[in-house]
């Protein structure tokens, strides 16, 4: 197993993963990276519009995976 670090990018700020998790493989890398977006996702949707969110992932040798996502909402009144 190696260690993934799931970094958090909030549009142009990033918090640093320092302690990293233990993962078998590059799909189960992909699979932890989308779970961790939705719900970032979920939790900050509600809060503000127009925003990017993204995961980006890197082991010790450099990236891996970025999993990224962009949003707006449109209110009509």
């Amino acid at each position: 197993m190696q260690r993934y670090f799931f970094d958090i990018r909030d549009g142009d700020k990033l918090a640093p993963d320092e302690e990293g998790m233990l993962l078998p493989s590059l799909a189960a890398v992909q699979d932890e990276a989308a779970r961790s977006l939705a719900d970032l996702a979920r939790d900050m949707i509600r809060e503000q519009s127009g925003q990017r969110l993204a995961v980006e992932v890197r082991s010790t040798t450099g990236p891996v995976v970025e999993a990224r996502l962009q949003w707006t909402v449109h209110r009509s009144q």
